[in-house]
C-alpha cells in the first residue's frame, strides 16, 4: 500500500476522533454569548486544590428548602466528598413537601441524577440544569410536572432560582466535572436539614413518611461522605441495594446496612413517637379544660335556674294615661 493511502486513512481517523470529541462537548459549545463556557475563576480552582480536589472530580449538590441553601460537594483524593461551597437560594416556590402534580407550584424533593443532556446553556434564566423531575420514584407514585430547573434570574415557578452569579459558578463546576469523565452528578433535595430533632418538629406533617424515606439517603451521605446509589421499589426509594434495575412497584431487595444509619433510624422512631405522645397529651389537656369549663358553666346555670324558680315576676307597669283630647 502507498504512503498516500495511509495518510488518507490517518486523516479520516483524526477527523472521526475530533467529531466524537466535539459531539461529547456539544452541550457546552452551542449558541448564545458563551456564558456557559466561562472558565472557573482561578480562586475557585485554587480552593479546590487546597481541599484535595480538582475541577474534573465528581460532585454532589444538596438543596435545603427551609434554609434556602444549595451546597456543592466535591470528591477529594481520599475518595470521600467534602463540602466546597454553599450558595443562597434566591427563590423557590411552594411549601415544605414534595411536588405532586403539574401546576401545583411546588419545587420537588428527592434524589435526582443530572447528566449532560439535562444542562441548558441557552436558558431564558441565564443558565440552568433540569432536575430530571419526574424521576423513577415520582412516576411510580403518579407525580407529574415538567421543566423543574435550578437556574438564575431569581424567579421561580416550581424551580430553584439562584442569582446569576451563583448559577454561573454551579454550572461551570458541573461542566468541568463532566469534562473530567463523570457521566452524571447527584442532586439531593430535602425540606430541611434532616436531623432527628428537625424531623420530630415536623411529626404532624402528612409528608413525614416520605421524609423518613429520603432521610435514609441523607444519613448515608452524612455518615460515609459518598453519594449513595439509589433505586425505587415498592414505590419508595431504596439506597445501596444489592440488586439493580428494580421494578418500581415490585418487592425491594436486601440493602447494604450501615450501623450508624440504623441507629439513627431507631432514634427517629423514638423521637417521632415522643412527639406524637406530646401532641396527644396536649389534645387531651385541651379537651379536659374545655369539658371542665362546660361543666362549671352548666353548674352555675343550674344554680341560677333553681334560685330563679317560684319567684313572682314583677308586674308590667300600668300604661300612662292618655293626654286629653283637644277640642
Amino acid at each position: 500500500m502507498t504512503a498516500s493511502f495511509f495518510n488518507r486513512v490517518g486523516a479520516i481517523i483524526i477527523i472521526l476522533w475530533l467529531g466524537i470529541g466535539l459531539a461529547a462537548c456539544s452541550n457546552f459549545v452551542k449558541g448564545g454569548d458563551n456564558r456557559h463556557n466561562i472558565p472557573l475563576a482561578p480562586a475557585l480552582v485554587k480552593a479546590l486544590q487546597d481541599m484535595g480536589s480538582s475541577p474534573g472530580e465528581g460532585m454532589v449538590i444538596r438543596i435545603f428548602k427551609k434554609e434556602a441553601q444549595l451546597e456543592v460537594w466535591k470528591r477529594t483524593t481520599s475518595g470521600q466528598y467534602k463540602i466546597f461551597k454553599t450558595y443562597e437560594i434566591c427563590s423557590y416556590s411552594g411549601n415544605l413537601g414534595p411536588k405532586f402534580k403539574e401546576g401545583d407550584y411546588q419545587s420537588p424533593e428527592g434524589f435526582y441524577n443530572i447528566s449532560p443532556g439535562l444542562m441548558n446553556p441557552n436558558s431564558n434564566y441565564y443558565l440552568a440544569f433540569n432536575t430530571g423531575f419526574p424521576n423513577k420514584f415520582d412516576r411510580a407514585n403518579g407525580r407529574t410536572g415538567s421543566n423543574l430547573m435550578v437556574h438564575g434570574d431569581c424567579k421561580s415557578v416550581g424551580c430553584y432560582a439562584m442569582t446569576d452569579a451563583g448559577i454561573a459558578e454551579i454550572y461551570a463546576l458541573a461542566r468541568e466535572s463532566f469534562k473530567g469523565g463523570n457521566p452524571s452528578f447527584q442532586v439531593q433535595i430535602f425540606p430541611f436539614r434532616m436531623t432527628t430533632a428537625a424531623l420530630a418538629q415536623n411529626a404532624s406533617s402528612p409528608h413525614v413518611d416520605f421524609w423518613r424515606n429520603i432521610k435514609e439517603g441523607y444519613d448515608l451521605f452524612d455518615v460515609t461522605k459518598t453519594p449513595p446509589a439509589w433505586d425505587v421499589c415498592e414505590k419508595r426509594y431504596v439506597f445501596n441495594p444489592t440488586a439493580t434495575g428494580l421494578d418500581a412497584m415490585g418487592p425491594c431487595p436486601a440493602v447494604t446496612q450501615n450501623a450508624e444509619v440504623e441507629a439513627r433510624k431507631v432514634a427517629d422512631t423514638k423521637a417521632l413517637a415522643d412527639a406524637a405522645n406530646v401532641v396527644e397529651r396536649q389534645v387531651a389537656e385541651q379537651a379536659a379544660i374545655k369539658a371542665r369549663g362546660e361543666a362549671v358553666s352548666g353548674f352555675f346555670g343550674s344554680i341560677g335556674n333553681v334560685f330563679g324558680a317560684g319567684q313572682a315576676q314583677p308586674a308590667a307597669p300600668a300604661p300612662a294615661p292618655l293626654p286629653p283630647v283637644s277640642q
